[in-house]
């Protein structure tokens, strides 16, 4: 076999493995965890034996799917945490998440819930979590953040800046800076008039 031809080969398997990968997070997103491979398959335009050469089992490609998202959502958190600033720490976690979330580079709280312990995304969501939840009580021990905040507040925030709706990726990351910003201000104790992230026009329906 000529070196042209494997050179070939591996791209074709590489560029099968992203249209899997791409396939696989827009179906389980829009269709839940019980969306059948055969369906991944099709809007990858490949076999299911293709699918399961790369991925053995569904669990194998939620892990590859999502794994990256969820293991920045964790450090994001982790570097929040660190930050000598509690609030400082609290804020830009907000920023970065909602951001990342616009980007579509990670997926619903709702969605994350239902995984199953099998899968190895499991870890990160609960160490996330307890990172979030470390940070919220230390914001709160600074007198920064509103004492009644709890972390479901967090979630629904995260939950509505999934609703962005813009005309490119950009748009979408600026849109939701400004919301973080308007929901980071009610979410402080003692909130000042600081200045927003610029508007963006946004699609009316």
């Amino acid at each position: 076999m000529t070196a042209e031809v494997r050179q070939s080969r591996r791209s074709d398997v590489r560029d099968n493995r992203a249209r899997i990968l791409a396939a696989a997070r827009a179906a389980f997103a829009q269709e839940g965890l019980d969306v059948p491979i055969r369906e991944i398959a099709r809007r990858a335009q490949v076999g299911p034996a293709t699918v399961y050469r790369h991925f053995p089992t569904k669990e194998s490609l939620l892990t590859a799917a999502f794994g990256e998202g969820m293991t920045l959502c964790s450090q994001i958190v982790d570097e929040g945490r660190a930050d000598p600033d509690p609030w400082h720490g609290f804020r830009e976690t907000i920023f970065r998440l909602m951001e990342m979330r616009a980007l579509g580079r990670s997926f619903s709280h709702a969605f994350v819930s239902r995984l199953p312990a099998s899968v190895g995304l499991a870890a990160d969501r609960d160490r996330a979590l307890r990172g979030m939840r470390e940070l919220l009580s230390k914001a709160k021990e600074a007198g920064d953040l509103r004492a009644d905040i709890v972390l479901e507040d967090v979630v629904l925030t995260m939950t509505a800046n999934e609703g962005i709706r813009a005309e490119s990726p950009a748009l979408r990351a600026a849109a939701a800076r400004r919301f973080a910003a308007l929901m980071i201000q009610s979410f402080q104790a003692h909130p000042g008039v600081s200045p927003l992230p610029p508007a963006v026009r946004l699609p009316l329906r």
